[in-house]
């Protein structure tokens, strides 16, 4: 029977991206992935590389600002070895709040050119308006380049493998049985996202986080250049385009429906920022799962047991981290130190 020096349990993009790391260190991995790698939350995603401080949780802002400034050097590495194009944006975000929140506003760009001459289709809410050097990615282009260069790096990759328990044997993790087979190696790392709690030993306090979208084809390309995301929606233009429309925060389980009122409710707050959007043609909507933890915060590092990792509960920023979370748990695994203190994600701030 053959043995990986490390199973990746999920290919979501920080699966992906961790297995593109280790295969870096030149150890054998394999990626297991109960459904079709990279459609779960990862192909949901919005896609706003939304490190600000007004928007992040104190804990996590070093994390956050990190791999928001790795995004362009990431993206160049999985286009390059995927041969594929990433649809990553940097004309900024406009950030639209009801109040203040106790904020320092002075700390903030101002916009580059007036808003009216940036936005001209924009009706601008209430409120106060800001300005953010962030950047935009299309998940899903992101998704198909990460399976694509891990695939390239040599990572093995089994889909339609739903893992059900981490083997110990001696006190070490050592293999993963999943509803089909068995496969052994000698580290496991556990990014299965709201599935992560289901697999043995430990039962990891993630949830589903239910998120519906919708997709439009704008009537103009431009139409909206800047991310803007106000109180009751945000909207994400593709360079193609489309124009993304969401999203709900809801715990509903693991329902993954759309539900058409809903949808429309998106649709309309759209509609009250850009009126041009009246005629916009519904390409798609959809309903995908973030996966929570009790404090917002991701579940990073050891567990209790040797050669037994996770690197899950990313909640809304699993795109933002990939690139961070790779890096990290990349050293973690292979013995080395890694640049950020990860103290406040540790898996064994929670009962296991």
């Amino acid at each position: 029977m053959r043995t990986w020096d490390a199973i990746v349990i999920g290919a979501g993009i920080i699966g992906l991206s961790l297995a593109i790391e280790l295969r870096k260190t030149g150890m054998s991995v394999l990626v297991v992935e109960r459904g079709e790698p990279g459609r779960e939350a990862s192909w949901a995603a919005g896609g706003m590389l939304a490190d600000c401080g007004l928007e992040i949780p104190a804990a996590l802002q070093a994390l956050a600002t990190a791999s928001a400034r790795m995004y362009p050097e990431f993206v160049h590495e999985l286009e390059d070895e995927s041969g594929l194009k990433i649809d990553l944006r940097a004309v900024g975000t406009l950030l639209f709040r009801d109040a203040p929140l106790g904020h320092d506003f002075q700390d903030f760009p101002p916009l580059p050119a007036p808003l009216e001459e940036r936005e001209p289709a924009l009706r601008v809410p209430g409120g106060t308006a800001l300005y953010l050097a962030e950047r935009s990615v299309d998940p899903r282009g992101l998704t198909l380049a990460a399976i694509a260069a891990a695939k390239h790096r040599g990572a093995d990759v089994s889909a339609g493998d739903t893992v059900l328990e981490v083997e110990i044997v001696d006190g070490r993790a050592s293999a993963v049985r999943t509803n089909k087979t068995r496969f052994t190696a000698g580290v496991v790392i556990n990014c299965a996202g709201v599935w992560a709690r289901q697999i043995g030993p430990y039962c990891f306090p993630t949830r589903p986080v239910k998120g519906q979208m919708l997709c439009v084809a704008m009537p103009r390309k431009e139409l909206v250049r800047h991310v803007v995301r106000a109180p009751d929606v945000y909207l994400i233009p593709r360079s193609d385009g489309r124009m993304l429309i969401g999203a709900t925060v809801e715990e509903a389980g693991f329902d993954k429906q759309t539900v058409p009122e809903t949808i429309q409710r998106l649709r309309r707050a759209a509609l009250a920022l850009v009126p041009e959007l009246e005629d916009a043609k519904i390409m798609e909507s959809w309903a995908g799962l973030r996966p929570g933890t009790p404090d917002d915060l991701p579940i990073l590092g050891a567990t209790p047991t040797p050669g037994y990792f996770v690197a899950t509960g990313h909640f809304r920023d699993g795109i933002l981290l990939a690139p961070v979370t790779a890096r990290v748990m990349g050293s973690l695994i292979t013995g080395g130190n890694p640049n950020w203190e990860i103290k406040a994600f540790s898996p064994t701030r929670f009962s296991l």
